[in-house]
C-alpha cells in the first residue's frame, strides 16, 4: 500500500550528519520536505541538493523546513554538506526504516532509496508525494507548488 495525499506521514527518528537525532514530531508546527536521494556526492543527487540549498531561503519563507534522507553513514553525508554547504540536514536510513515506510524503498534497487519526495504539513499530513522526480527540476517545481 503506498502513501496517499492526506494520509498521516510514518513517523521516524534517525541521525542527521551531524549525529543529531531527528524525528518527525521534531517539525509540529511546521511544513517539512523530505526528500529521499539514492547516494551522497553523485552527480544528481549534488544537483537537487545544490537546488534545495540554492531555494533554501524560499522555502522557509513559504514555512518549509528541508530533510534529505539516504542510506549513506552520517559521515558520508557530513561530507557532502559540507562539500556543497547545505544549509539543511541530511538523515543516514541505513537500516531503510524510513525509506520503507514512506515507500521509497526498492527491493529492486536495495541499496539506493528511489527519488522521491514526501512533503507533510504542520498536522503531519501528507500534503504531496513525489514520485520519481527529476533531479534537476524537481526543487524549482516544487517550492513553485507550494502555498504561503
Amino acid at each position: 500500500m503506498s502513501l496517499q495525499v492526506g494520509d498521516s506521514a510514518p513517523d521516524f527518528s534517525a541521525s542527521d550528519h551531524e549525529g543529531q537525532t531527528r524525528s518527525l514530531g521534531d517539525f509540529s508546527g511546521q511544513r517539512l520536505v523530505l526528500w529521499f536521494y539514492p547516494k551522497a556526492d553523485t552527480p544528481g543527487c549534488s544537483r537537487e541538493g545544490c537546488g534545495f540549498r540554492d531555494l533554501y531561503a524560499e522555502f522557509q519563507a513559504k514555512g518549509a523546513a528541508i530533510l534529505g534522507v539516504s542510506y549513506d553513514s552520517p559521515a558520508d553525508n557530513k561530507a557532502f554538506v559540507e562539500k556543497y554547504g547545505f544549509p539543511y540536514p541530511l538523515l543516514s536510513d541505513g537500516e531503510q526504516a524510513i525509506a520503507k515506510a514512506y515507500g521509497a524503498y526498492d527491493a529492486g534497487q536495495p541499496n539506493y532509496p528511489q527519488r522521491n519526495t514526501y512533503v507533510i504539513d504542520g498536522e503531519g499530513k501528507l500534503e504531496q508525494v513525489l514520485l520519481a522526480v527529476n533531479p534537476k527540476t524537481h526543487p524549482r517545481a516544487l517550492l513553485d507548488s507550494l502555498g504561503s
